[in-house]
C-alpha cells in the first residue's frame, strides 16, 4: 500500500510537471503575430515557391505554416530558406528574395513567442506571382573564369550553371580602366534552386573587361539588357 502511494504520488507530480510544461509552451510572450506582419513576410519572401502549385509545399495559411514554425526558424538561422544564394551587398538586385534583418528578427519573435495567429480579418489577399525567373541567354552571353569580353554588353542579370552546391564564389568584373565592379557572390548556392540575379540598375561593361572568380567547370550567362526602359522607371 505504502509503495502504491508513493507511485501515485510520483504520478501525479510527473503529471502535473507535464500540464506546466505544455502550458509554458503554449504561452504567448510576442505581440507579432501572424495575420498582423508573418503573412505579409512569408507572401513576400516565401510563397512564391510554399503555396498550392508551386515548386514546395504551402504555407499561405495559418493552418498550414503554424506546424513548421520551429522548422521554419531553424531554416532561418541557417540562412538557408529563402534559398537565394548569394550574399547580401554584394551587388543590388531587385529579385532578392532573401530576408531582412528585421524580417528574420520579426519572423523569430513569432516562432519563439508562441507563433499567436491574430485577427483572421488581418490577412492580406495572396498576391499574383510572376513567372519563374526568365531563361539564360544565348551561348554567346555564356562565359568562364577569365574571359575578355570582345564587344560591350549593357548587363541585366546573371545566371550562374554548373556552380558547385554550397561553395563561396565572389565573381566580380575587371573593367579596362582599372575599376572592378561586384557582379555577385555566390554563396551555399544550390543548382536545384537555381535561378537568375537580376541587377537593380543595368551594369555597362566596355569591351576588354575581364569576368573573374567563376568556379573552374562552371560559366555565368550575361543576360543583355532588352530595349526599353531600364526597371523601376
Amino acid at each position: 500500500m505504502k509503495t502504491a502511494s508513493i507511485r501515485a504520488g510520483l504520478a501525479a507530480v510527473l503529471l502535473a510537471g507535464a500540464a506546466v510544461t505544455v502550458e509554458a509552451h503554449d504561452a504567448l510572450t510576442t505581440s507579432v503575430n501572424w495575420s498582423q506582419t508573418v503573412s505579409r513576410i512569408v507572401y513576400e519572401r516565401c510563397a512564391s515557391c510554399h503555396r498550392d502549385g508551386g515548386t514546395a509545399f504551402s504555407l499561405t495559411t495559418y493552418a498550414e505554416a503554424r506546424p513548421w514554425a520551429v522548422a521554419i526558424r531553424d531554416e532561418i538561422f541557417a540562412r538557408t530558406m529563402p534559398p537565394w544564394g548569394a550574399v547580401k551587398g554584394f551587388g543590388e538586385f531587385r529579385n532578392d528574395r532573401a530576408m531582412s534583418p528585421s524580417q528574420m528578427n520579426l519572423m523569430v519573435s513569432w516562432i519563439e513567442g508562441g507563433a499567436p495567429e491574430g485577427d483572421p480579418e488581418n490577412v492580406p489577399e495572396l498576391p499574383e506571382f510572376p513567372p519563374e525567373s526568365p531563361p539564360a541567354p544565348e551561348p554567346a552571353s555564356v562565359v568562364r573564369n577569365g574571359a575578355t569580353l570582345e564587344n560591350a554588353i549593357r548587363v541585366d542579370g546573371l545566371f550562374p550553371r554548373d556552380i558547385p552546391d554550397g561553395g563561396s564564389y565572389p565573381i566580380v568584373a575587371e573593367l579596362p580602366d582599372g575599376r572592378v565592379e561586384p557582379l555577385v557572390w555566390l554563396y551555399e548556392y544550390r543548382n536545384d534552386y537555381g535561378h537568375a540575379f537580376l541587377l537593380e540598375t543595368p551594369l555597362e561593361l566596355p569591351a576588354g573587361t575581364v569576368i573573374r572568380g567563376i568556379p573552374a567547370g562552371s560559366s555565368l550567362a550575361l543576360m543583355p539588357r532588352p530595349a526599353g526602359p531600364d526597371p523601376g522607371d
